[in-house]
């Protein structure tokens, strides 16, 4: 009997771990169907574009996979395919990641700043989205990551209040350690996403910024 019940505690947790992993990638998969693209022509027009934050490198500018991000953000500027362009990561003393991916595109791309909107709270995918529904008030967008990561993106903006189409990269190689350890990573934060929501958690709010409705305005 003592074998018996310890058998069926061990059966139910590992049921119990086994539906906490596997939920979450599965609601993250649900959301997204359909809206997870691997091409600037493939991808609806939308007016917004979010980009979120991947890293600067030593010199403050942005790493190999935020330039990609970037760089995928500017072919859907200047394929017509959007018109204001979100961009959203984290500050701190000395880093600034929204400012590095402003020069970049101001500077390496051509786009005109006044296109460009800065977020400055970006702490993560689920600050990035919940802010730019609450804060930005954006109800519609494109959202531009590497593709690996585009599933949960997509789901988190979703679940944030924000009809989406995600874009996602694969220039900077797949095959990469780093590629494997975030496609990995994505279990563990996609069940960080869940629980968030579960949760409520509010990330750094504050009143409505009209931002991004100013830079649409503008001809």
């Amino acid at each position: 009997m003592a074998k018996r019940l310890v058998r069926t505690v061990i059966l139910g947790l590992v049921g119990v771990v086994a539906l906490a992993v596997v939920g979450p990638n599965v609601l993250a998969w649900w959301l997204s169907r359909g809206q997870v693209h691997s091409s600037v022509a493939a991808t609806p027009s939308s007016d917004v574009t979010i980009v979120f934050g991947a890293g600067l490198d030593q010199n403050g500018r942005p790493g190999r996979y935020l330039t990609a991000r970037l760089s995928l953000a500017a072919d859907l500027y200047e394929a017509g395919k959007t018109r204001v362009l979100l961009l959203s990561g984290a500050t701190a003393s000395n880093y600034d990641e929204p400012k590095a991916m402003r020069r970049y595109l101001v500077e390496t791309r051509g786009i005109p700043s006044e296109r460009i909107v800065l977020d400055e709270h970006g702490d993560d995918t689920y600050s990035t989205c919940v802010r730019a529904k609450k804060v930005f008030g954006v109800d519609h967008a494109i959202v531009v990551t590497q593709s690996y990561h585009l599933t949960r993106t997509v789901a988190t903006c979703q679940q944030a209040g924000i009809e989406v189409q995600g874009l996602g990269d694969t220039s900077v190689g797949t095959a990469s350690g780093t590629w494997r350890f975030g496609v990995v990573r994505e279990w563990g934060a996609t069940m960080k996403m869940a629980r968030d929501f579960t949760m409520g958690r509010d990330p750094v709010l504050g009143a409505h910024d009209p931002a991004v409705e100013e830079a649409l305005a503008k001809k």
